[in-house]
């Protein structure tokens, strides 16, 4: 079935939204409804807004961290080696 024999459609309005490397796009909207700040850029991801001139920064990404990384954060190399020296003693069996 095509367009022509559905009648008419609803009013609809194209609003232009850029990102950060400067990507336009133009969804539809109906006339209607409420437009949202930002879009998501098809081509890069990035969050795209209504202004061409300042668009919205990218969200930035925190690296992967491992558990050792978050438990070197907390402790000291001197907290550590006390950690350590008190297990092995318990495994030694001298505690």
């Amino acid at each position: 079935m095509g367009e022509a024999e559905r009648g008419e459609s609803a009013p609809r309005n194209r609003i232009s939204f850029w990102c950060a490397n400067k990507h336009e796009t133009r969804p539809s909207f109906a006339a209607e409804a409420a437009i949202p700040d930002t879009w998501d850029c098809p081509r890069c991801g990035f969050p795209a807004g209504q202004d061409e001139h300042n668009p919205p920064a990218p969200a930035r990404n925190e690296p992967y961290k491992t558990h050792l990384a978050y438990v070197r954060e907390r402790r000291t190399d001197a907290d550590g080696e006390a950690i350590l020296a008190e297990a092995l003693a318990k495994l030694r069996g001298e505690i």
